[in-house]
């Protein structure tokens, strides 16, 4: 008979919905226990997701279940990276902007029958200077609508929206020096996204044409518009067809350098960092393994 294949399931419960708080009883139902040994591990303030999925490298589990919002992804993506350890999502946060580019379901149920299929593949991961990123990382406005929703005690859809409102009333674009793979070009930037998924979440698509599996970049150039045309603009994102738009230019690359004119808060998979006036994106082709 097979031996089980041992997998942790980090639960974090400081990001995401509450859904998390059924899902110790639901993986117990439903995972194929002829297949799995699970053990459900619990993020701490002393004990990050990172640890814990470093820790089940260490210890030759066969895989992490990441469960919480795209944060808990990145945090468990940064450990597992050129490693065996393959990682599964069960997404229960707002965006879950790689589950849906992976199309796991978003039903806690449903995303825990697919690890029982049991079917990995290998998958691109990126970096942005020192840090991992899966889905997408860059600097402009989003960036600094998730700086300023970071900072907010109120989470949710509607105080995101005003959040942006917020952002946009007030918000400059940067002068930018982008090399994409040795073509320089200089651009005044509303938003630059290098994308490794297809979108940020929500089906909210800023990368169309991205793929998890080709060794590439997708770098979206959003240049500034004018006010009349922010809802064509925030509109196409959810068409699939920003690429389309005459204030967006599109490119692939192995590895992209950006330099801003004035210091930029940028964001990795949502998450804002500090502030930077030059970058290096990189892709780094299969390093990562993924139940999908």
């Amino acid at each position: 008979m097979e031996q089980r294949k041992k997998l942790m399931a980090i639960v974090n419960p400081f990001s995401g919905n509450s859904k998390k708080e059924r899902f110790p009883q639901l993986l117990d139902e439903v995972i194929d226990h002829s297949k799995f040994d699970v053990e459900v591990a619990l993020v701490t303030r002393e004990l990050r997701v990172s640890d814990l999925a470093a820790q089940a490298v260490r210890e030759g589990y066969y895989g992490v279940i990441a469960v919480g919002g795209d944060g808990t992804v990145n945090g468990a993506a940064s450990a597992l990276k050129e490693s065996d350890v393959a990682l599964a999502i069960i997404p229960c946060g707002s965006g879950n902007g790689l589950a849906r580019h992976l199309h796991i379901p978003m039903n806690m149920r449903r995303a825990i029958e697919l690890i029982n299929r049991n079917h990995v593949e290998a998958c691109d991961y990126c970096t942005l200077n020192d840090d991992t990123f899966v889905c997408t990382a860059g600097m402009g406005f989003d960036a600094d609508v998730a700086d300023r929703y970071a900072q907010r005690t109120k989470r949710g859809a509607l105080n995101y929206v005003k959040t942006a409102f917020q952002v946009y009333a007030r918000y400059k674009p940067v002068r930018c020096t982008i090399d994409i793979d040795g073509r320089v070009v200089e651009e005044d930037v509303f938003v630059i996204t290098c994308a490794n998924a297809s979108q940020y979440g929500n089906n909210a698509f800023i990368a169309p044409n991205a793929s998890l599996q080709d060794g590439l970049l997708d770098v979206t150039i959003i240049k500034p518009f004018s006010p009349l045309e922010s809802p064509i603009v925030g509109g196409s994102l959810f068409t699939k067809t920003v690429d389309k738009n005459r204030h967006v230019e599109t490119y692939v690359a192995r590895q992209v350098k950006i330099h801003s004119s004035m210091p930029r808060v940028y964001h990795i998979d949502g998450e804002p960092m500090s502030m930077v006036t030059d970058m290096t994106i990189t892709c780094h082709p299969g390093g990562i393994k993924f139940f999908v």
